[in-house]
């Protein structure tokens, strides 16, 4: 059997995916609904407005944490239908749209309609991730895995070019609810590639009948059953748990919570800090592929939590001493940290899984990433409306989960394993 060659077609198809769900990360997930939420935080209702000053903190802690725990019990029975139905796509593009259809509604239902409409999407968005990081295999070759990644990363936050032109041209003039229709579409129109042109390796369907929705709580306990029978895959993700608890937090709105209202950032402001940040994290996407294919997904992980933990405490020195002009390091450390992470650890679950169950490891790779985003915005939420302590505390709180995550991942190797035949995934 000849060796699995990707055509350059289902590459560039593959990444600009990559591009698509970016649009949709940074502009509802870190940019714009936050924003529109913190303008309208006195419309919540009445028992968070009349008993917290800022209630926008809270409010977008319950949305998130009601989407990243529905993710966590569906990521890896989604993650193991795909493996056994053998196709990924079948199940990217309904969760596409799971993500698109109320994120085009977003600013035009009211507070807490637009509450329940970006929890929708956040469920959408990321299941559909556990399928699009399972596609990786099919697009690359052992020798080229990291570059591949790497480019998809940097190619995804042109999408985040994207999110801030369409708020440019269209906030001030058009509103918000504008905008999220104008993201929406382009969420779409940007997808449409892979779903039609990104072709997969071929493989048999598992015997038996498909896992059922039923089923989902107790193969996720399975899932982490046989997780702890492969060498360094549970503590990765256990270490996993803690950096991506400060990294998703972040980007899923708090940081823009904290620029505008610690640093007194205006809408255009954030946009110009944005801006900086992609650029950056477009260098640290191409980079950090190139590294990972030299050297190794471990040495750039541990590289980058470390460049993560300056950059955090940039941003509490920053809103401690109220000197707005720290936000622009925080930025292009940050922007470039982000981009090496991704292509770095997505690398890293691919080298330590075995590919016979990688779209269920990779179910339980969003899971934890997902707990992560539950348990961040929650003692976010704790910190700032339910104790009133200043945000920098609820900050700093985030660097205290990436020294914890680096410290786990010091004893998981990245060295490429040698995979018994049961382990290998089934080919046609």
């Amino acid at each position: 059997m000849h060796p699995w060659r990707p055509t350059r077609l289902s590459v560039v198809s593959w990444t600009v995916y990559d591009l698509a769900n970016t649009i949709f990360a940074l502009g509802v997930g870190s940019l714009y609904f936050a924003d529109w939420l913190t303008d309208n935080q006195a419309r919540l209702p009445g028992w968070l407005t009349s008993r917290y000053d800022d209630p926008a903190d809270l409010a977008l802690t319950i949305a998130l944490d009601a989407a990243m725990i529905t993710v966590v019990v569906l990521g890896p029975w989604i993650g193991s239908r795909s493996d056994h139905r053998g196709g990924r796509i079948r199940y990217l593009i309904p969760l596409t749209f799971v993500a698109v259809i109320p994120t085009f509604f977003l600013a035009s239902a009211g507070v807490v309609g637009s509450l329940a409409l970006f929890a929708l999407a956040q469920v959408g968005f990321n299941l559909g991730s556990v399928v699009y990081d399972a596609l990786l295999p099919d697009v690359s070759t052992p020798e080229n895995v990291g570059v591949v990644s790497g480019v998809g990363i940097a190619v995804g936050y042109l999408g985040s070019f994207v999110a801030v032109a369409i708020g440019a041209l269209f906030l001030d003039a058009h509103g918000h609810a504008f905008v999220f229709k104008a993201i929406a579409i382009a969420f779409l129109l940007f997808a449409l590639p892979t779903f039609a042109f990104v072709k997969e390796r071929p493989r048999q369907r598992e015997p038996g009948k498909p896992p059922s929705l039923a089923s989902s709580v107790r193969r996720l306990a399975g899932s982490w059953r046989k997780a702890r029978t492969y060498r360094g895959v549970t503590p990765f993700l256990v270490g996993r748990f803690f950096y991506t608890d400060a990294v998703n937090t972040l980007i899923g709105g708090y940081l823009t919570i904290y620029a505008k209202e610690e640093l007194g950032f205006t809408s255009g402001d954030l946009q110009v800090l944005l801006t900086v940040a992609i650029t950056a994290a477009i260098v640290g996407g191409f980079a950090g592929g190139r590294f990972v294919d030299r050297f190794g997904p471990r040495r750039l992980l541990h590289g980058v939590l470390y460049a993560w933990m300056i950059a955090l405490g940039i941003g509490v020195a920053a809103g401690a001493s109220g000197v707005k002009s720290l936000a622009w390091p925080l930025g292009a450390l940050g922007g470039l940290a982000l981009g090496a992470t991704w292509a770095a650890d997505r690398v890293y679950m691919q080298r330590i899984s075995p590919p016979r169950y990688l779209g269920e490891f990779y179910g339980l790779y969003a899971t934890v990433g997902r707990f992560a985003t539950f348990l961040g915005p929650l003692v976010w939420g704790i910190v700032v409306t339910v104790f009133g302590l200043p945000r920098e505390v609820a900050l700093g709180a985030l660097i205290g989960f990436i020294v914890i995550g680096r410290w786990i991942l010091q004893g998981v190797d990245d060295a490429p394993r040698t995979w018994e035949a049961a382990d290998l995934a089934t080919s046609a």
